[in-house]
């Protein structure tokens, strides 16, 4: 996990007020924090990378002025009206379509800040950026740049002084020579035009996500600046913007926006959101009765706003916490405030000796079964993609379960059926040596008058003389090892599968799976040029019996 060095003579200074070193170091593992070393001088903390506000020594002090008693609810970023202008040109919207940005302006910066600035502009690029892909931030000396921006794509051979070197290179070189471009030109591999941020003199300010200009970079004489961020992903690129803005404001500077005109962009207003909160949640998950100023004083101890609504509690989330999505997250903000060592365990009021069911020794079974067959378990996300499930593999998608809010275009949709991530699976290791056989058991999810949660084992053999007569004797050996039952097959169509080398399973006049040779034109969607046969059964019915 990501680690943060926490020098206490700064930590008193921007707390505001003298606490003791012990109280610092004893208050640290309740705020969420692991201590990884401490000295007399600093203590080394790791932090959770779904709190990306901790990623600093500003945003830590944050969280430990609420559990202190410093400051009490939600840090409020105020945000003056700015004058300078980002247009975005409608060339990026197929590599980067999104940008965002703020001004933070007078404010100091000494060379342990900088350090601590540049580490969290990391994080969050290993973090809610996904290594650059999904998001990237530059941030700039202000007062060498002229506005208005614009955000462009240009060709590679465009050419401007990289941060890295002392001489102009262009962008094919910058991809190719430089430690950064090494390691992030894949994300814009395939492309001929690459997205940049260019000032009004033509000066280049940034290549996303790959590295910024040396023009701008900041220093401990710098007092005004530019945090620009990139994304396929409009809601993640606010969110990091939030991140690095209550952090900055923190810090001392004063904030500013700046007009994002352009296709699919607007100027961000990063405001905060509410969410409804059961008390009786709150008592039930925590095992304790409290009352409703008691659960609004914890929640304002973790740098929450609440007040209480009839029945329910209103709490009011800033636009940094892009960890917080529901009620249960909310009632771990309470647990935290309300202080976790002062919850106290009880013993249950009867005991009982504990053994493994039916259906965990039946799921047993079958990996030992599977693995003596020569298959490896994989294990993949119950969150995936359109592409991925229905795209790819032409099936029905009519009766696709989407969830809100999601964070990530790859974890949209609930999956219905194991087999197509299991050909992601292969697809990511097409350059290991085949035979490759891979089985999964796992959760999917059907849409009928209320969404069902099914059991499901499916399995893929590739390699170049795979067949349906192979996988069907794989088939009948795991059912008549794990479940001692006969199967058969009837043939069927199924656009995921070779026609007439496709079949239902069935059990006692039963269906309960697919079997079959997955379809060239299936297989070419991922990339694989080996043949794949496969079966994906309804474990359910038979864990059951």
């Amino acid at each position: 996990m990501p680690v943060v060095t926490l020098y206490f003579d700064r930590l008193k200074k921007i707390l505001g007020r003298s606490v003791p070193k012990n109280k610092i170091v004893e208050t640290l593992p309740f705020i969420g924090l692991d201590i990884e070393e401490e000295t007399k001088d600093h203590v080394n903390v790791e932090y959770s990378p779904n709190r990306p506000d901790y990623s600093t020594d500003y945003g830590i002090v944050t969280g430990l002025q609420g559990l202190l008693g410093i400051k009490l609810g939600m840090p409020v970023l105020k945000i003056k009206n700015g004058k300078n202008v980002i247009k975005s040109d409608s060339s990026v919207s197929k590599i980067r379509p999104f940008v965002t940005a703020i001004e933070a302006r007078n404010g100091k910066l000494d060379d342990e800040t900088i350090r601590q600035i540049i580490t969290m502009q990391e994080d969050l690029h290993n973090g809610l950026g996904r290594r650059r892909k999904k998001a990237s931030i530059g941030i700039h000396d202000l007062e060498k740049i002229k506005f208005p921006l614009y955000y462009k794509t240009v060709n590679k051979n465009h050419s401007f002084v990289p941060l890295e070197a002392d001489s102009v290179m262009t962008v094919s070189e910058i991809l190719e020579k430089t430690e950064t471009g090494k390691k992030y030109h894949h994300i814009l591999d395939g492309y001929k035009q690459v997205p940049i941020i260019l000032d009004s003199d033509e000066n280049t300010v940034s290549l996303p996500p790959i590295i910024n200009s040396k023009l701008t970079q900041m220093n401990t004489k710098t007092r005004n600046l530019l945090v620009e961020v990139t994304a396929t992903d409009k809601n993640t690129a606010e969110g990091v913007l939030a991140v690095i803005a209550n952090i900055l404001q923190t810090a001392g500077f004063q904030l500013f926006s700046v007009k994002i005109t352009g296709k699919n962009n607007a100027t961000p207003t990063l405001q905060s959101r509410n969410l409804n909160l059961d008390p009786m949640l709150v008592q039930k998950t925590l095992g304790i009765e409290m009352t409703n100023p008691l659960i609004v004083q914890s929640l304002r101890k973790s740098r929450l706003d609440a007040k209480i609504k009839g029945k329910k509690i209103v709490c009011t989330i800033p636009r940094y916490r892009t960890d917080i999505f529901g009620e249960m997250d909310l009632v771990e903000e309470v647990a935290l405030g309300y202080g976790i060592q002062n919850l106290t365990p009880t013993m249950p009021a009867s005991f009982s000796a504990g053994e493994r069911n039916h259906i965990t020794k039946t799921l047993e079974t079958i990996r030992s079964v599977m693995i003596g067959l020569g298959y490896t378990e994989v294990m993949n996300f119950e969150l995936t993609s359109k592409e991925s499930l229905y795209d790819k593999t032409s099936r029905d998608s009519t009766k696709m379960i989407s969830v809100a809010d999601s964070k990530s275009q790859e974890h949209i949709i609930l999956r219905d059926m194991l087999i197509p991530e299991m050909m992601e699976v292969l697809s990511r290791n097409i350059h290991e040596s085949y035979p490759q056989k891979i089985f999964e058991i796992g959760t999917v999810f059907e849409k009928g008058s209320q969404i069902q949660e099914i059991m499901h084992m499916a399995c893929l053999s590739a390699h170049k003389d795979v067949n349906f007569t192979e996988i069907k004797s794989v088939l009948q050996s795991l059912f008549k090892t794990s479940f001692d039952l006969s199967c058969k097959t009837v043939t069927q169509k199924e656009p995921m599968f070779v026609e007439g080398r496709t079949g239902k399973i069935m059990v006692s006049g039963k269906e309960v799976g697919t079997i079959g040779e997955i379809s060239p034109k299936i297989s070419d969607n991922f990339k694989l040029r080996t043949p794949v046969s496969g079966f994906e059964i309804k474990l359910s019915g038979l864990l059951s019996a």
